[in-house]
């Protein structure tokens, strides 16, 4: 079993003054780097709206000795890495997660670039136009024009009532004053007194710290620069507002002066707020149908300011009851400030917390570590929790009948008791070993012949695993039904995250799928009471009058994709469903799965599970269907002004040499159609391309949403950009081309990857009909890879060999494409 992680990372400050974190987790195998500069969009000249956040685009440009193609984005893309930065009130972070033996180059390029950034003014013009195009998204987008609105009710002196985001009119590039304004921004903040370097990884603490000294000798050194205080949240006395939106209640609570450790109070605050247990306010409203779902959250934080969302998504007959839900709050939160010092409370956040530390990636656990939150509610937390409260005034209701109680004790927290040695059954002990019985016998032979598979493939001893159970259904079921069994899962989920699980349940066409992952110890509790939750949801989980959240054009396409890609006729319209429904769709349903990671104590408390799976078993497998030749299209309309295009092409076989030619082929264009589309042609913010399994089909995704170029010109782009694969590969040399081989190879192996992402090509390969030891042939076949056979592949990939699938805002053009069904007019 890996050693826990230790709830307080190691943190100094350097000779250059910059402040590090350094977290030794041996149970990782990634790295991360989290580097916070405290510096944010409220520091910038009012004149300039949007600076902080151009400037956070123009560091990623490149620098002098690791330019764009080269630098931080393409090497932690070439390497199988994540990366992203925010812009925040006070704040810009940068964050990057990868593998152990590319950690120090990654750390090396986000160094370099906020300390040698070029500023080049072309650089300034181009990334001026992506910053307008993300604007006209954003100016779209009703989700973030909802959040916006959430400020209306502060004083408007506050800056949380601007505009941060910066367009085309509010970046003034070309202006002396703007220049100087970016100059200045840049030195007075982008220096070692304001920033904090967060690292996470398997290595040790001398280790992580040899790499921070290392790459941070180039940092301008500086001392801690003060960030002005802002102006009062409210004008009036009055501390809170609301605000009715659709089926959305927000009310908005503002703090002033609040006393250290307040973030932490206020995350203890919203745990038990969002509680979803009986006796709780969220069970409260949803038990008398005024609500769907609750969330609080902070929305900012700074010198002793805070605003909290409390959000409520109402039900359809619950808009003129907004009042009693108001009431019904007050009335809660004048419970919970009643008990003197949150004890039985505090002491299971700390498992939460500590529980939290123990699952989390090495980019969340960096990200955390910037925060500085405690793994606890401490004494000064307290204090603080105390101020919120009283700032909040919750006022009790009279004559109100409803008993109160704080959430019970999570029980998948606590350690389960350890299992009997497998092999034994009651009774028996270590003596006995070698006898048989019937009961062992019949259970050996249902878990040979089960639809669940045991993979090997990943290590048994890191504490961790992951579970899929999937369910094809005939007839395909109405759409009411999965958003019924998800809501029915849903505290349940809850309860699995705290313990270290991310349990989920989606449906793609006539599947269900249901996913569990991270620690395995309390795993077969949890499937144990997610199949009572499928088979029996509580009466509430029917009740509901769920709208779909809109979603920008690229992210409606994404979610199609799946289910397009399985080439079933349209989906029943939703209507009304009942237990007798669910019941009848269970009979018929067929399930298999797979899980790996697991010990063999683990694999036994499964199999015993499994008995309770509804459906019938069935093992067989289905091949993926082949579009090889044809050039499908799907119209899926948005309500959004840009236009959108996805364009998946699947490999031309099923065969592991066709899976690795693609795989190589995805990593070469990642960075080249990237700089081609979005930089050079100037298309949008979204462009993107990588690999994509669906169902156990392999292809190259490609994707583009555009505020000007219609779907006829994005596709046009992307297909010139594929003629050119072959140039691409032929003028690359011996030496690079055997690296990125070597590198994605290195990616491919299981042990060293994230035990969710590896297991997810396990799915994928199990999908696709590929033995066991599926990503050990994969890893083998890349290797095989020579010039000649990936020229071999672009060339089939130009030909669309294994055809071609596009998903788009607009209709089919004229030509070679085929409208599918889905997008015939009237379906």
């Amino acid at each position: 079993m890996p050693a826990l992680n230790h709830p307080h990372p190691h943190t100094e400050i350097l000779a250059n003054g910059l402040r590090i974190s350094l977290r030794h987790a041996p149970r990782l195998k990634r790295c991360a780097a989290a580097l916070r500069v405290a510096a944010g969009s409220h520091d910038v000249p009012l004149a300039w709206p949007g600076l902080a956040h151009f400037l956070e685009h123009l560091l990623f440009l490149g620098t002098e000795r690791f330019p764009a193609n080269d630098g931080l984005m393409a090497y932690v893309q070439r390497h199988g890495g994540q990366l992203n930065a925010s812009t925040r009130e006070r704040t810009t972070d940068f964050f990057f997660e990868l593998q152990p033996n590319a950690f120090a180059g990654g750390l090396e390029r986000l160094c370099d670039m906020l300390a040698h950034p070029r500023l080049n003014p072309d650089d300034q013009l181009r990334e001026r136009e992506v910053l307008e195009a993300e604007f006209i998204a954003w100016s779209q987008d009703a989700e973030a024009q909802r959040h916006v609105a959430l400020f209306n009710g502060l004083s408007p002196d506050h800056p949380l009532r601007g505009f941060h985001a910066g367009n085309r009119d509010s970046l003034a590039v070309q202006q002396p004053e703007f220049q100087q304004a970016l100059s200045a921004l840049y030195q007075r903040f982008f220096q070692t007194g304001q920033m904090t370097l967060s690292l996470a990884g398997p290595q040790s603490v001398d280790e992580l710290l040899s790499l921070a000294q290392r790459f941070s000798t180039d940092f301008t050194v500086g001392e801690q620069q003060p960030q002005s205080a802002p102006p009062t949240l409210m004008t009036t006395a009055n501390g809170s507002y609301q605000q009715t939106d659709e089926r959305r209640f927000n009310l908005l609570f503002t703090f002033e002066r609040l006393p250290n450790a307040s973030a932490e109070a206020l995350d203890f605050l919203c745990t038990w707020l969002n509680a979803s247990k009986p006796g709780g306010l969220f069970a409260e409203l949803r038990q008398r149908q005024l609500i769907d779902n609750l969330k609080a959250t902070p929305l900012y934080q700074f010198a002793g300011q805070a605003v909290l969302q409390v959000e409520f998504k109402l039900t359809a007959n619950a808009a003129t009851q907004t009042g009693t839900i108001s009431e019904l709050l007050g009335d809660w939160l004048s419970f919970f400030a009643g008990h003197a010092d949150w004890s039985e409370l505090r002491e299971e956040y700390a498992l939460l917390q500590r529980r939290k530390r123990q699952a989390s990636d090495a980019l969340m656990l960096a990200r955390l570590d910037c925060e500085k939150l405690e793994p606890e509610l401490s004494e000064s937390g307290a204090i603080a929790l105390k101020a919120i409260l009283q700032q909040m005034n919750p006022t009790p209701v009279d004559n109100l009948t409803v008993a109160w109680q704080l959430p019970p004790a999570n029980p998948f927290l606590r350690t389960a008791e350890a299992p009997a040695p497998a092999g034994l059954i009651r009774g028996q002990t270590s003596a006995h070993r070698g006898l048989r019985t019937f009961a062992q016998d019949r259970t050996r032979s249902r878990r040979e012949h089960s639809p669940m598979q045991f993979s090997p493939a990943l290590a048994d001893d890191s504490g961790e695993a992951a579970i899929y159970l999937r369910w094809r259904l005939d007839p395909a079921p109405s759409a009411n039904l999965q958003p019924t069994l998800a809501r029915s899962l849903q505290s349940l989920c809850d309860d699995a995250r705290q313990a270290g699980v991310e349990l989920s349940f989606s449906e793609t066409g006539n599947q269900w799928l249901l996913k569990m992952s991270g620690r395995h110890e309390p795993m077969p509790a949890i499937l144990e009471q997610a199949l009572l939750c499928l088979t029996k949801p509580a009466a509430d989980a029917w009740k509901s009058n769920d709208s779909p959240v809109p979603m920008i054009a690229i992210r409606q396409l994404l979610k199609e994709l799946p289910e397009q890609c399985l080439g079933q006729s349209p989906r029943p319209a939703p209507q009304p469903v009942s237990h007798a429904d669910l019941q009848q769709q269970w009979a018929t349903a067929r399930w298999d799965g797979l899980s790996a990671g697991l010990p063999a104590t683990g694999q036994t408390a499964i199999t015993r599970v499994l008995n309770r799976v509804p459906g019938i078993p069935d093992s067989k497998m289905t091949a993926a269907a082949s579009i090889a030749g044809q050039h499908l299209w799907s119209e899926v309309p948005s309500d959004a002004n840009e236009n959108a295009l996805l364009l998946f092409c699947p490999t031309p076989t099923q065969a592991l040499a066709d899976e690795a030619a693609w795989r190589l082929l995805a990593q070469l264009c990642q960075t080249p159609f990237y700089q081609r589309l979005r930089v050079e042609l100037q298309l949008g913010y979204a462009v993107f391309s990588g690999v994509r399994q669906i169902n156990g089909q392999t292809g190259l995704l490609f994707g583009v949403q555009s505020p000007n170029a219609s779907v006829e010109k994005i596709l046009e782009h992307i297909e010139a950009f594929l003629k050119r694969l072959p140039e691409l590969i032929s003028t690359l040399d011996d030496a690079s081309l055997i690296n990125q081989r070597q590198t994605l190879a290195e990616q491919l192996d299981g042990n060293t990857m994230p035990l969710a992402q590896a297991f997810e090509l396990l799915w994928q390969g199990k999908l696709g009909g590929h033995s066991s030891d599926y990503l050990l042939q994969l890893q083998q076949a890349v290797l095989l890879l020579d010039r000649t056979a990936l020229l071999d592949a672009a060339r089939r990939l130009i030909h669309a060999e294994g055809g071609r699938r596009c998903l788009a805002s607009g209709a089919c053009p004229d030509g070679t494409w085929q409208p599918t069904a889905r997008s015939l007019p009237g379906l």
